[in-house]
């Protein structure tokens, strides 16, 4: 899941950062809100993270042009103001969350967590194939109920192939979805990220046919489960 971070403080923009990619999301970052409000109007989002005070356009002004825009990305504002009224302007400007600075960063996670879940089948959040199954409440990967160690880029990969089943990416849109902009891979780096992602599903005794190569097109999770599996 891709997050865009908009924060002109250092001190928490960093730290915040490195705390969702630990926890395998993508993350983009702005300094100043006419940066955040153009990456958010050029590549699509999960979440939205604003600080209220920023230079050149507001937080809470980002936030209302979006909805005004028509986006209904959720989104959170971190803000140091601590007034009933404040908190009013910014859900009614349309942010989703309003969170006080200085803020419990576990308790932010959750947040986090309960704003991505919005829109997915609550009952069934488990993401899987066949007996392959990725937890983005844990970030754990199992097949047959058997953890799977899997690098965070791994990770991020089956999450998306798992999430749009059936869909071909290229490696552009696989660059689009899990890289920000600050850490470009190559194209054979991509390939590499997928062969080792390949290779440790395999070794865990998946099926190597669980992503699939379209040649010219790009790479997809199989539509197709494996006999073996779909009975499992």
């Amino acid at each position: 899941m891709r997050i865009l971070l908009v924060e002109d403080d250092d001190r928490i923009l960093q730290p915040l950062a490195e705390a969702l990619r630990d926890r395998h999301y993508t993350v983009d970052l702005a300094s100043d809100g006419r940066s955040g409000l153009e990456l958010a109007q050029s590549l699509d989002y999960d979440l939205l993270i604003l600080d209220w005070m920023l230079p050149q356009l507001s937080g809470v002004e980002l936030c209302r042009q979006l909805r005004a825009a028509g986006q209904t990305v959720p989104i959170v504002l971190l803000t140091g103001r601590d007034t009933s009224r404040d908190k009013v302007d910014g859900l009614d400007a349309g942010a989703d969350d309003y969170v006080v600075k200085p803020f419990d960063l576990s308790e932010f996670l959750a947040r986090v967590r309960a704003l991505l879940r919005r829109g997915t089948v609550a009952t069934n959040p488990v993401l899987s194939w066949g007996a392959l199954a990725l937890d983005p409440r844990s970030c754990e990967v199992t097949y047959r109920h058997q953890p799977i160690s899997l690098s965070p880029k791994e990770y991020a990969l089956l999450e998306l192939f798992l999430r749009h089943p059936g869909r071909t990416f290229d490696r552009a849109s696989i660059l689009d979805n899990l890289w920000n902009f600050d850490e470009p891979p190559t194209e054979e780096a991509i390939t590499a990220h997928i062969r080792r992602l390949r290779q440790k599903l395999t070794e865990a005794g998946a099926p190597k046919t669980a992503i699939e190569t379209r040649y010219g097109m790009g790479y997809r999770l199989h539509p197709q489960l494996p006999e073996l599996d779909a009975g499992s």
